[in-house]
């Protein structure tokens, strides 16, 4: 989720917007939802769900606004599963994906998403990223499939090394580029906002999680 991301699309040209990601805006902007992803991240979400061939897993459903990027990328047959820890919000975005059977919108802790991998694609935006205290990484070594995407939101830019937050070395993203089970790369998508995407090891042995170096 980003601040102010359900507005950031109204920059965009509708008629480069897919259906269903005008019908996902239409509703978050009448909840009254601002922290949709952003355009930016969304398109990048779009074209990595082309790749996916079984199942993509999304933590923090929203009102579903990436969950339709990445559902209007996927290719026929592609299950979609996301978890939303508001009820209320998970009923907005199941309301969104109505007629969709192949989308399934879960009302829980984000860590029942471990209930139906592995995906091709993991998209980490509502827990299991660990930048919050108390937030536990998810597992790349288990729950992407070999050779699967992991996808982790909202950083800033990285402007040296090792990337720092608010001062210091940031421990989050630093899990992410460092994992031992994952090749992974931070991809800049506006001057303010930045991506990691990490593609697991085909042979991912089970590594280390956090690092200060």
């Amino acid at each position: 989720m980003s601040l102010s991301g359900t507005d950031a699309h109204a920059a965009a040209d509708p008629a480069t917007l897919p259906p269903l990601v005008r019908r996902a805006l239409a509703s978050a902007r009448r909840h009254g939802f601002a922290h949709a992803c952003r355009p930016e991240q969304g398109r990048p979400l779009h074209v990595l769900a082309g790749g996916a061939r079984g199942r993509i897993g999304e933590t923090g459903t929203g009102c579903g606004v990436g969950l339709a990027w990445l559902a209007s990328g996927a290719r026929e047959g592609v299950r979609l599963v996301s978890v939303e820890r508001d009820a209320g919000r998970a009923r907005v975005a199941a309301e969104v994906f109505a007629g969709r059977p192949e989308v399934e919108v879960i009302d829980g802790d984000w860590r029942r998403i471990e209930e139906h991998g592995p995906y091709d694609l993991l998209v980490l935006d509502g827990g299991g990223t660990g930048k919050m205290p108390g937030d536990d990484p998810a597992d790349p070594a288990r729950l992407p499939a070999p050779g699967g995407a992991v996808v982790v939101d909202d950083f800033t830019p990285a402007t040296g090394w090792p990337p720092l937050h608010e001062g210091a070395p940031d421990r989050a993203r630093l899990h992410w580029l460092k994992h031992v089970a994952l090749h992974t790369v931070e991809l800049r998508l506006a001057e303010d906002l930045a991506t990691l995407v990490g593609t697991r090891r085909r042979l991912a042995p089970t590594g280390p999680s956090w690092s200060s170096e």
